[in-house]
Order: structure tokens, then sequence, then C-alpha cells
């Protein structure tokens, strides 16, 4: 990518969305397609993505280096729904753009190709789980609902809607170098992206260390290689000036983490904090476990991690709730003290503040809860928001 940036801006939209689609913004489309030029040499030679153009869409194939938990689709909350879309998939391979099918169609098609027991339409829940899919699909522009609406069939099974597939669902999920059949364990789909550049690692390792800073919160040396360290070690200050001369962001690197942070005009995805109040509380835990540290009470390991029981850690979210609490918004003020726990620990666990090990009843908290910090100013007498402020090094 040229130093004028040119294509910077369409790649940032190729980042920040699943795709884009022609029928949804034409004007947009033509605008991405005609930077692909300069797209294409930064995507498949720092990150290893291929770029996916045709007549319906243009697509950034982002496959990450190390799966999270937070990759996941928010919207799904079981392993049924995940299933439904894969069968959903399927059902819709065989049948063309602008080609157009009943509901019953589909669920009698699912029956058929599910794995596991039978699919029982009369519950309500199974009902639930599939309409909750085929919205996440329209959202998607797989799916376009030509008449009727699936209340009808949240109500009652017999219920129909009428459904337009586009054409898109082929492009969905990622094209595999080999024969899926032969996977036997979730890491061979991780691995299959290396098999075909087996013979050159150093190509292998850029690709994942540049991956690895744009698609997650942060970088850990325990998650990965070892050697992606060592890649930053000696072309961390030539990684950094690439990224940062494509995008509005700076590049930290220490010695057991890296991090990507956005700029003012860098739009990759969501971004933290965000305007709400949830990353106010998060910001201002953030600074309670950086005092802990800052004194000793709680001990940082060689590799910039903090490990704490489960208890420890709930009770300094007591703490920062019992402190800073006359400043929340309502909320959280007069939320139940079990539901203000479980959902401040489960917002810092998605964003990869801290992992939790439930077996083990421990905390891990990364050192990105290093890298932010949140306080109210020195004047503060009760409000609603919290100073954000970044960290020192």
């Amino acid at each position: 990518m040229g130093d004028d940036g040119q294509g910077m801006k369409e790649l940032e939209l190729l980042l920040n969305r699943r795709w884009i689609l022609k029928s949804e913004d034409k004007e947009l489309y033509y605008q991405v397609r005609d930077a692909i030029g300069e797209i294409r040499p930064f995507a498949m030679d720092k990150l290893g993505c291929q770029v996916i153009e045709n007549s319906l869409l243009v697509k950034l194939e982002k496959i990450p280096a190390i799966p999270q938990p937070f990759m996941g689709i928010p919207e799904f909350t079981s392993r049924e729904e995940y299933a439904f879309l894969c069968v959903l998939l399927m059902f819709l391979e065989d049948r063309e753009p602008e080609e157009q099918f009943i509901l019953s169609q589909l669920t009698e098609y699912i029956s058929g190709n599910m794995p596991g027991q039978a699919v029982d339409w009369t519950l309500f829940g199974s009902r639930r789980k599939l309409v909750k899919v085929l919205r996440y699909a329209v959202s998607q522009g797989l799916l376009r609902v030509t008449d009727g609406s699936d209340d009808l069939f949240m109500d009652q099974e017999t219920g129909e809607v009428l459904y337009e597939n586009t054409g898109a669902s082929r492009y969905f999920t990622r094209n595999f170098p080999r024969d899926i059949g032969d996977y036997s364990r979730p890491e061979d789909f991780r691995e299959s992206d290396w098999f075909a550049i087996d013979e050159d690692r150093g190509i292998a390792r850029r690709h994942r260390v540049y991956k690895r800073l744009l698609f997650s919160p942060g970088m850990y040396r325990e998650e990965g290689p070892e050697e992606d360290f060592e890649y930053l070690k000696y072309y961390g200050r030539r990684l950094a000036e690439d990224l940062e001369r494509a995008f509005s962001c700076q590049v930290h690197i220490h010695r057991g983490s890296a991090f990507l942070l956005t700029g003012p005009d860098c739009h990759m995805g969501d971004r933290f904090p965000g305007n709400n109040a949830i990353s106010d509380i998060i910001l201002l835990c953030c600074g309670q476990i950086r005092q802990k540290a800052e004194s000793g009470e709680w001990q940082v390991r060689s590799d910039e991690t903090i490990q704490v029981d489960l208890v420890t850690f709930e009770q300094m979210l007591r703490g920062t709730r019992e402190r800073f609490g006359s400043g929340f918004t309502k909320n959280y003020r007069e939320q139940p003290e079990g539901e203000f726990i479980r959902e401040v620990t489960e917002a810092m666990e998605r964003l990869t503040f801290i992992r939790r090990n439930r077996a083990e009843g421990q905390v891990t908290v990364y050192p990105l809860a290093g890298k932010m910090t949140g306080r109210y100013p020195g004047d503060y007498k009760g409000g609603t928001g919290s100073e954000q402020q970044m960290a020192g090094e």
C-alpha cells in the first residue's frame, strides 16, 4: 500500500464488515472494487487473506490466527443454532440466486439432515432457535423475506414464510485447501491455513503476527507460538511502520504482549471504550487492578499476566462498585450484586481483559487491563461518567 494511504479506507471497510453486497450498497461496492488493486497486495502479503470479488459482493476472507470466544456469532446462544446455520447453508447451496422457497421446505430439509436426534418443530424452543438463525441470515444478506412473517412460525409450526436466496451464502464460509472430511479435531482447521506454505515458515509467521494484532484486542506470548514474539523482536519496527502507515493507529510492543491501538480516524471492528456504562465500569476496574499490581498486592508474572482466585477477583469488583457506584447509571447502581458481578466478568472476558478457569476457580488478568484505566476527576462528587485516560507505559 502506497505512502499516500490509497485504498486504506476501503481496506478498513472490508476489515470492519463481513462483506459488501452490491445489492445493498452499489456505490460502496464499486468504490471498494475500484481499490482492489491497492488492497490485495497488502492483504495477501501481510495478512495472508484472500480478497473475493464478483458480481454479487466484495469480501476480505478474515481467518483468525488464534480463535477467540468473542469471534462467535453474538446472537447465538446454543450449539443447535450453529448447526441450524450450517444446514441452512447446505440447503441454499443447491439453490440459484433469486430462487424462492417456503419455510416448510427448509424445516423438512433440516429434519432430514440434522445430525443427532430428530428436530421436533412442535417445540417452541426449536422454532425460536431456527427463527433466530433465519433473522441472522437475513441481517447478513443471505436471505430476503418476500412474504409473510417468521412470527407466524414462532407461534405455530405450520406458519409459513416465503424467502428468496440472494446467492451470497456460497461465500459465507471459507474455502479450505484440503478436504475437511479428514479433519478430526478443531486444531486441524487452524493448521490448514499453513499447510500450503509449510515450505516457508517465515511467511506463515508473518501472516500470523499481523492477523493476531489486527483481529484481536491483544497479542499475548502465552497464547501462540514463541516464534511470533521472536518475529516482533526482529521485525517489530517494520511491522509498526506498515500498520501505522496504513491505518490511524499505534502499535505497542512489550515483553509478553503487543497491541494495536486505533486512533480517532480508524474504524476497524468494535472499539473500546465505547460510549456506554459498562465501558466506564471496566475502566474503573482496570484502574483498581493496576493499583493492586503497583502496590504488590497482586503479583505480575514474567509473562505480564496476573493470576488470582475467583473469590479475590470478585471482591475487587464489589470494592469497585462500593467505591464508585454512586457514579454508575441507575441500572448498575440498583442491580443485584450477583448479577452485577456476572455481567462485568463476562464483559471483561469477552473483551479479553481476563480469562476464567472455572474448574480451578482462577482468573488470569491479561496485560490489556494495564493499558487503559479510568478514574473520576479529583473534584468528583457523584455523576454518571468516568474520566478515561491511557495508562503510562
